[in-house]
């Protein structure tokens, strides 16, 4: 059963950390190759439900992607040279954001 899965009397107090959503993402990794494993065998009906697993843990990341403060890396951060270099011409015109 999914890691998501987490009884009523414990919803909310549940700690997210790195090593909770890595256990969520290799969760997805062997929930992937499962359901690729079906359909190849020609066995869609089975995958259902571990689609259905994927999607819960897929929406359960995204909601606490959406709940954190947006975190770069300072190397990923781009410089101001690079986001107005970057920015999108319309007639021939910088857009501004």
């Amino acid at each position: 059963m999914s890691i998501v899965f987490v009884p009523k009397k414990l919803r909310g107090k549940a700690k997210i950390n790195q090593e909770t959503i890595q256990r969520l993402l290799d969760e997805n990794d062997q929930l992937i190759r499962c359901i690729t494993e079906y359909m190849q065998k020609g066995r869609a009906v089975e995958c259902v439900q571990y689609q259905q697993i994927l999607h819960r843990n897929i929406v359960y990341l995204a909601t606490i992607a959406d709940a954190s403060p947006d975190i770069m890396a300072p190397s990923s951060k781009p410089t101001s040279d690079e986001s107005s270099a970057s920015a999108p011409t319309v007639n021939g015109h910088k857009e501004t954001r």
